[in-house]
């Protein structure tokens, strides 16, 4: 098997900014799209500063595109030649007159390629926070700290417009449960209730920079690189973070979900593709591990 970790900072018609980061067989996407489903996030821009809370979640046609052409250009590695990878991506970002920012890990093979595009360009973070928190909670769960079906009751500081209005004053879910909304829903309160379990956006941030994350303040901020994404995703796939039990729990919760229409679309065919998307205004974001890579 080998492993890649990709991030690309592209621009594309109906895309601003994006974001692509793949690690060890794992690719960690972002990118700026029109209005989609995350929260918490804010957008500044040099004329004004913009707050969204979005419902549901969703990638825009452009913005998919955008993340399957670059997926697809990374697919192919152009010869693994740095400098051609870097002559087929800076094409696509010349035709397309968006931001884009790309990081590639490869964890296997006899000679891994670490490569990037803009990688340490600061993007929105939008739901990618979430696969920080899913990573910690797998991280707790494999060394026995938490029970999977231990229980998280709601307060009313979680709430977010999401994809469940089962959300009240006494209700609790398992563990399991706010994984599963979070990770293949992309549910915007059981990932602040997973932020909440595993020790707030201080505790996430802090995790985050212990693997080496340099640009990132998720959930606050809310904000992070493709290099960031990619080097979180080198260090869950080599094993650092609880290893094939946190794996076993995390990677089904991260595959099939309800955005599969960017990193996935890119990658050949043979590849299973664990991923978080994150959508806000015109930011798209995908961060995946790629197994079987090319």
């Amino acid at each position: 098997m080998r492993s890649n970790v990709r991030g690309v900072r592209v621009s594309f018609s109906g895309v601003h900014r994006l974001s692509v980061a793949v690690a060890a067989t794992a690719i960690a996407f972002i990118a700026l799209a029109p209005v989609g489903n995350d929260v918490h996030a804010t957008t500044t821009t040099p004329n004004r500063t913009i707050s969204l809370n979005l419902l549901i979640p969703s990638m825009t046609a452009a913005s998919t595109n955008a993340t399957s052409q670059v997926g697809q250009a990374l697919n192919v590695m152009v010869s693994r030649n740095p400098l051609t990878l870097t002559a087929a991506i800076q094409a696509l970002v010349d035709a397309s007159g968006a931001s884009v920012g790309v990081s590639l890990i490869e964890l296997g093979g006899a000679a891994p390629l670490v490569w990037s595009f803009h990688g340490s360009a600061v993007f929105t973070a939008a739901s990618t926070y979430k696969l920080v928190a899913l990573m910690m909670e797998a991280q707790n769960i494999a060394s026995g700290k938490k029970n999977p079906n231990g229980y998280v009751c709601y307060e009313d500081a979680d709430y977010e417009d999401g994809w469940y209005d089962d959300y009240e004053t006494g209700a609790c879910f398992t563990r399991n449960e706010l994984a599963r909304r979070a990770g293949l829903m992309s549910d915007n309160t059981a990932g602040r209730m997973l932020v909440r379990d595993v020790g707030g956006a201080d505790a996430v941030n802090a995790w985050a920079a212990s693997l080496g994350a340099k640009e990132s303040v998720f959930f606050t901020d809310n904000t992070t690189s493709s290099d960031d994404l990619a080097v979180i995703w080198a260090a869950e796939a080599r094993g650092s973070l609880g290893g094939s039990a946190a794996q076993a729990w995390l990677y089904p919760l991260l595959t099939g979900t309800k955005t599969e229409a960017g990193i996935p679309a890119g990658v050949a065919s043979r590849s299973t593709v664990v991923h978080k998307t994150g959508t806000l205004d015109q930011v798209d974001n995908d961060a995946a591990l790629v197994v079987k890579g090319p």
